[in-house]
């Protein structure tokens, strides 16, 4: 008798005979969830929350998780027959790559779901901080009837993108209509863009009118955004955070803040999620928003198509195309 090959030495998709099941952890699209209803598998529901999908994990041979889902090295231990995780979104952050590479389980995520919904979320924040528009929305509510004149124009302004990738280039090239001068400062900087000026980040830092954060996380750049990066910028300028909440620390900024170091501050993203920082939640001069840069309809939906794409495709032992590990990847 043949005996069965390691994981990382057979091609990819399900065993001869296997009904592959694929565990849905947290909600995806109805659409996407139809059309995996659809393929070679056996769909399991897993989204009620941590006790579902520890009793389907041993049975698991593909999970689907967002952002709420930890798939932690435990509980991929937990998994023996998992050769694929498929992440409805950008970040991996809330898996353990390197514990599933190192079992041969396979990464995929989407990288270009949320391109467009975070870059809009981007140019609205930036137009309410340079506006004043919440305080000006808020305060009309209330019945003060109150037109003094405190907003700027975004034309002429300077912003500077901390991390160049595929989403500050979209905010980027938005922005060309508003007459704004763009900088940016990535060490993995890709291909030029023109209009779009790389330099320092201490040079980002002191010449730009907002400060919008596009990093991935990593232990390197862990609270990027310090004490003395505020004391850098410039006193009328914005930070906003759409990226990851631990690349600013949020005790320095509300000190930045409290001195008028910066003048104000809009936050997708926090430290601990969901926020407990009450002095940053209310903090006049932040504008705070619950982690929503991809939570649109359009962006869901393809977020949901290209991760069912992917797990359909590694059933019919096709490649993958938003795999993030490729050294788990059987031969």
């Amino acid at each position: 008798m043949t005996a069965t090959p390691p994981l990382g030495n057979r091609m990819s998709g399900p065993r001869e005979g296997e009904i592959p099941v694929v565990v849905v952890a947290d909600p995806i699209d109805p659409a996407a969830i139809d059309r995996l209803r659809a393929g070679p598998c056996r769909l399991v529901d897993a989204t009620a929350g941590p006790a579902a999908l520890e009793a389907a994990l041993p049975s698991a041979y593909a999970v689907i998780v967002r952002s709420r889902t930890k798939l932690t090295r435990e509980r991929i231990a937990s998994a023996p027959r998992l050769s694929l995780i498929a992440r409805a979104g950008v970040g991996v952050d809330n898996i353990d790559v390197a514990a599933a590479t190192e079992r041969h389980v396979r990464v995929v995520n989407a990288p270009e779901a949320a391109t467009t919904s975070v870059a809009e979320l981007a140019i609205a924040l930036y137009l309410s901080l340079v506006r004043g528009l919440v305080p000006a929305i808020e305060a009309t509510r209330a019945g003060n009837w109150d037109r003094t004149v405190r907003g700027r124009e975004l034309a002429g302004k300077t912003v500077g993108f901390v991390g160049f990738g595929r989403i500050a280039r979209a905010i980027a090239q938005r922005l060309e209509p508003f007459g704004v001068e763009r900088l940016a400062y990535d060490p993995y900087w890709p291909a030029p863009v023109p209009s779009v000026r790389r330099v320092e980040f201490e040079t980002l830092l002191r010449s730009s009118d907002i400060v919008s954060v596009h990093a991935a996380l990593t232990p390197e750049n862990h609270h990027l955004l310090n004490a003395a990066a505020f004391a850098a910028m410039r006193e009328s300028s914005y930070l906003v955070n759409l990226a990851r909440g631990a690349l600013v620390d949020e005790a320095a900024l509300i000190a930045a803040l409290d001195s008028g170091r910066i003048a104000g501050a809009a936050l997708d993203v926090y430290e601990v999620e969901p926020p407990t920082n009450e002095r940053l939640l209310r903090h006049p001069r932040v504008l705070p928003t619950p982690h929503l840069g991809a939570s649109t309809i359009e962006g869901q939906a393809r977020a949901g198509r290209l991760v069912v794409d992917d797990v359909l495709r590694d059933l019919r032992g096709e490649p993958l195309h938003g795999l993030v590990n490729p050294t788990a990847r059987p031969a």
